[in-house]
């Protein structure tokens, strides 16, 4: 191949790339719900979450515009495992400590969450958006900012993508639950 055809097949190439970019770019412009661009339902949102958390177990029926979260976990709680949980908490402990009198690190101690209040962490600075969200961390407003934070609550510190699975989440919760000197009852 002669060098021509290289630089063209190099510019197709670079171009693709770039109309791809654009069209995700003008997307999320266009359809701030689909890419996370800024749109006025912010304070909506915010609302709508805090409902949420207060409530507990079920969404209200506003929720309809909140994003999709993860499938209920109630039922998995009881037999979660807690051994499993303590495995999976190894992604989190570089981030997080879960002992009894554990340090903040980048993200808040975690011993006695469940039940806990939310921003509630002696000595952690937490987000303007964690601040204002009031109620305490139920087991399903764990389920659903562990499944994805940032959709959760647009504006938290956490960059942790989440955990996909319904049985990680559930094992996860468990282990943290187990982490108090009075574990919060299970649902």
């Amino acid at each position: 191949m002669d060098t021509m055809k290289l630089n063209k097949i190099a510019a197709a190439i670079l171009l693709a790339g770039v109309v791809a970019m654009t069209t995700g770019f003008v997307t999320r412009l266009v359809h701030p719900a689909t890419g996370g661009g800024h749109h006025a339902e912010g304070h909506d949102e915010k609302r709508v979450l805090a409902a949420y958390v207060q409530a507990g177990d079920a969404a209200p029926a506003s929720a309809a515009a909140a994003p999709v979260g993860p499938e209920p976990i109630a039922g998995l709680l009881a037999s979660a495992d807690v051994e499993a949980g303590k495995s999976i908490f190894k992604k989190c402990a570089a981030c997080h400590s879960a002992e009894k009198g554990g340090p903040n690190k980048v993200g808040p101690g975690l011993y006695g969450v469940v039940g806990n209040d939310i921003a509630d962490h002696d000595g952690f600075a937490y987000s303007g958006a964690m601040k204002e969200l009031p109620g305490n961390w139920t087991y399903d407003a764990l389920n659903q900012f562990l499944f994805k934070p940032k959709a959760f609550l647009a504006g938290t510190k956490m960059a942790f993508a989440g955990l996909r699975k319904a049985e990680e989440r559930a094992a996860i919760i468990a282990y943290l639950r187990a982490q108090d000197d009075a574990p919060e009852p299970l649902p």
